[in-house]
């Protein structure tokens, strides 16, 4: 099967991925999770016309003229306004967001008064209103928010504004994720010449994780068929299964066969990008499956390319990875019939222009340059040489 396109790749991988089941949570619980309906405010804010300062609520026409002594006749603080109607010739005090007083259409910021016991003074220049309207941020029957809208701090502090208690969310995708190799040990274990740390399966999980889903850690599958078939069929239940090594042709890569043994039917089992050739993916009943390189470059590029749109089509999140605009700050070479992944550093300058340079190397087995660059520039197959100056596209990596 010959490579396909990224972006033939992609929209395989996502093909007739649904939004998940909708399920319910408290606003506490709801950081980072995908709204799954429409929210509509149950409430106006403010509720009333509400003081922007401390100071003294009056009628306009009294503070014509100044200064101005006016007598005093209550206090409105948040919480317990004054009831009375304001008259000619009388003041409120009045504390920041406390409700203003019926007649009363200005507020007079305190460092402009001074009180004198059962009257206040007026002094300075002409008062500003000093007041937030009712409904001036939203009012009862608004639509602020769309379903697809992740819940960051800003949405949940409006969601919870709204007076909602509970936001129905979809339900977390579970993502299995099963590294593969005789070389590999877990993290903190006493390594024999040949072995190495297996540490791409954590670089995923946390992308998982931080994309809204739920990673099932599979642990290690030797490169063995039935260690491969078992850790397979623990996989089997969840939304997405990923795999990672054992996707390439070597005779110890033995990922393709255990999945076509356990009824994998391939969507594609090469890409045209670099790096990440040997990515694939295929359906296990209606388990998704995307096996990913071992390089740890490639498979948590790959990851970023590939499963992180997956696990939005099953969120039913709205937007999508959008590439944004550089200038490079350094030239490149000419790129052959494989999409590339530069991993690149970049500043922005004070007027938003942002320049980007390609790291030194671009070997996909080093994860230190992975974590000092913060962009990838996206250089099209095929494409020639690149000149210092010229306009590239670049994809932000998550932090």
């Amino acid at each position: 099967m010959a490579p396909v396109s990224v972006k033939d790749a992609l929209d395989r991988a996502v093909q007739g991925l649904a939004p998940l089941d909708v399920e319910r949570v408290p606003v506490p619980q709801a950081a980072g999770r995908v709204l799954a309906a429409d929210l509509v405010a149950t409430l106006t804010q403010p509720p009333f016309d509400a003081s922007a300062m401390d100071g003294y609520a009056v009628r306009a026409t009294d503070v014509a003229t100044l200064p101005r002594t006016l007598s005093l006749v209550g206090r409105s603080v948040a919480g317990a306004r004054y009831d009375g109607l304001l008259m000619p010739g009388e003041a409120v005090r009045i504390f920041t967001g406390a409700p203003v007083p019926e007649g009363a259409d200005t507020i007079v910021i305190q460092e402009d008064t001074e009180e004198r016991g059962e009257s206040v003074l007026i002094k300075g220049s002409q008062p500003e209103p000093y007041i937030r309207p009712r409904g001036q941020d939203f009012k009862e029957g608004d639509k602020l928010l769309t379903a697809g809208t992740r819940l960051g701090a800003r949405v949940l502090m409006l969601a919870a504004a709204m007076n909602y208690a509970e936001l129905p969310v979809r339900k977390r995708p579970r993502v299995a994720v099963l590294s593969t190799g005789d070389e590999l040990r877990e993290p903190g274990s006493h390594l024999d010449p040949d072995e190495i740390v297996a540490s791409v399966s954590f670089g995923i999980a946390a992308l998982i994780e931080a994309s809204g889903g739920e990673p099932i850690n599979l642990g290690i599958a030797a490169d063995d068929e039935r260690a491969l078939a078992d850790a397979i069929a623990q996989g089997a239940n969840a939304d997405i299964l990923v795999t990672i090594g054992g996707a390439s042709v070597g005779e110890r890569d033995l990922v393709h066969g255990a999945l076509t043994q356990a009824g994998l039917q391939l969507d594609f089992a090469k890409v045209a990008m670099r790096p990440g050739k040997p990515t694939f993916a295929g359906r296990l009943g209606s388990t998704r499956v995307l096996g990913l390189p071992g390089n740890p470059v490639s498979g948590l590029v790959c990851a970023i390319v590939f499963l992180r749109p997956m696990l939005r089509a099953l969120l039913g999140e709205a937007g999508e990875d959008v590439t944004q605009v550089a200038r490079l700050g350094k030239p490149m070479g000419k790129c052959n019939w494989r999409q590339t992944y530069h991993r690149a550093t970049s500043v922005v300058a004070e007027d938003g222009t942002r320049t980007v340079w390609p790291l030194p190397s671009q070997d996909s087995s080093l994860m230190s340059a992975l974590t000092r660059a913060d962009c990838l520039i996206v250089q099209p197959p095929n494409s020639p040489a690149v000149p210092e100056g010229e306009i590239v596209n670049v994809l932000p990596l998550p932090v």
